[in-house]
């Protein structure tokens, strides 16, 4: 392998790292304790850049294949990405990983006593991307965000010490649901992708054919099933709060920022009339705020 200059580790590392401020929900704010914080921005580099992987969205020049001991000649092969950095996260638990975004996830996972299978997860829903492109029912869309986004909350529960079975349950509910306002939101850019994570099924009870996603108009039938779908997450979101309410301290608001964030995106998609095609509707400070203080009332 073809060893990459210091400048180009911290630029691909910088690069992934630097996206954390436009989630919809805090990835590591500044009231945790620091060492929740620098183990969540470590769960938060590995989880981005393997979606940036899946997106085909690294940072040009080539310089995370690099570290991950890729060739220039299959650089842009996504499957072949995937399947070094699955090589790479095994060098977390046995060795000693390439890319640096790893490397600062392997203390992280050394502290907390972290398993690789919510990472493997989160890797397998990327290549599941490469292959899959639309689903057919929302058990079958509930599937996938079973991989690509409740491995996250359950990192989130290892790293703070407070992981059990019924808090698993309910933070797969909130981390689904938050996936499913994701993909609300970036219906359009999702299909210049050509991917849909609209069920097929329910495009076929409201009337959507692919070719209404591909304009910058949202149709009224396109608008209805995005409020549908909006709805369900919004029942997932209310299901899965009382999670909020079963820890205590900063772990609490940090749990309430996640429901709040997903709540304020959907609150903004609603306010928009569910026009979502003309690019994604985000909620501003003040609602997110206030969905806070709901969320921690217990009042959602």
């Amino acid at each position: 392998m073809t060893a990459a200059t210091p400048a180009r580790t911290g630029e691909a590392e910088r690069g992934t790292l630097d996206k954390a401020a436009d989630e919809n929900f805090p990835v590591a704010p500044f009231f945790l304790p620091r060492a929740w914080r620098d183990d969540l921005m470590a769960v938060y580099g590995f989880a981005r850049l393997v979606d940036d992987i899946g997106d085909g969205d690294l940072a040009p020049g080539g310089a995370d294949a690099r570290l991950l001991g890729v060739s220039p000649a299959e650089a842009d092969d996504r499957l072949v990405l995937l399947d070094a950095f699955e090589a790479d996260l095994a060098r977390v638990f046995d060795g000693t990983p390439r890319h640096p975004l790893l490397r600062r996830l392997q203390p992280t996972v050394r502290r907390r006593g972290m398993t690789p299978e919510p990472f493997l997860g989160l890797i397998a829903a990327n290549r599941q991307d490469q292959l899959v492109t639309r689903y057919e029912t929302y058990d079958d869309l509930l599937a996938y965000c079973e991989l690509s986004a409740n491995p996250v909350g359950r990192l989130v529960l290892d790293v703070t010490g407070t992981s059990t079975p019924e808090r698993i349950r309910l933070s797969d509910s909130i981390c689904t649901a938050l996936q499913i306002v994701e993909h609300l939101q970036d219906v359009a850019e999702d299909f210049g992708r050509d991917r849909i994570y609209l069920p097929a099924a329910d495009m076929k009870r409201f009337h959507v054919q692919e070719a209404d996603l591909a304009g910058k108009i949202t149709g009224a039938s396109v608008r209805a099933l995005v409020a549908y779908e909006a709805q369900r997450a919004r029942d997932l979101l209310n299901e899965g709060a009382p999670l909020v309410g079963s820890v205590h301290g900063r772990l609490k608001l940090l749990l309430a920022g996640f429901v709040a964030g997903g709540r304020a995106a959907i609150a903004a998609i609603a306010a928009a009339e569910y026009d979502v095609l003309p690019g994604p509707p985000k909620p501003g400070k003040g609602r997110l705020l206030r969905e806070v203080g709901v969320t921690l009332r217990g009042e959602g």
